[in-house]
């Protein structure tokens, strides 16, 4: 039962999965392609040891932090659609997506769940703000041994302070929004996938 025949994608789940995060049919099959070939185990999920073979999330900084970010609390598997759920964060946002129904729900690739996203990288005990050791913890990550402890805590503390809006030294998601509100988040936090 574990062959590769058995996990094929059903017409109704590819339908299912482009409604839900925006991908086109060939994408879908392309990266479902791509999962099967991680999943070394052939069980229909991936686990955090199959996310780390990938050399790319190996060599970043945040790898970790983005591999966590494909798992819901307290699970150690994620199947497709989580999968897909996830990388649909990084789907770039087209033109013809910017002036959808008002009362559809926000897609996973929006502005806003790109930050809230993001913001996730640096909430390391998800209590919805960052405090200065979370911000220090992900800053180590990124910049290794390159800098002092010292210059960090500069940073941190900068940081911070133009951030916090409220005064409680910790950095909430709406201060978060506020401060990246001239950055090109729709740019940056995009993967070109192929159609």
């Amino acid at each position: 039962m574990g062959s590769r025949a058995s996990t094929l994608l059903r017409e109704e789940e590819i339908e299912e999965i482009k409604k839900e995060t925006g991908f086109s049919h060939s994408q879908i099959t392309r990266l479902y392609s791509r999962f099967t070939s991680l999943d070394k185990g052939e069980n229909g999920t991936l686990s955090r040891e199959d996310f780390q073979r990938i050399p790319e999330l190996a060599i970043n900084p945040l790898g970790d932090r983005i591999i966590n970010a494909f798992f819901p609390e307290g699970e150690d598997q994620v199947n497709f659609r989580g999968f897909m759920r996830t990388l649909a964060h990084f789907r770039p946002i087209e033109d013809n997506e910017k002036n959808k129904d008002p009362t559809a729900s926000e897609p996973l690739n929006s502005r806003t769940n790109k930050l809230l996203f993001a913001f996730q990288l640096y909430d390391l005990d998800r209590d919805d703000k960052i405090s200065r050791d979370e911000l220090l913890q992900v800053l180590r990550m990124m910049v290794g041994v390159n800098i002092s402890d010292e210059q960090l805590g500069s940073i941190a503390d900068r940081t911070i302070q133009e951030a916090d809006q409220n005064g409680d030294n910790s950095i909430s998601f709406n201060e978060f929004i506020k401060v990246l509100e001239k950055v090109d988040v729709e740019q940056k936090m995009s993967i070109r996938f192929l159609h």
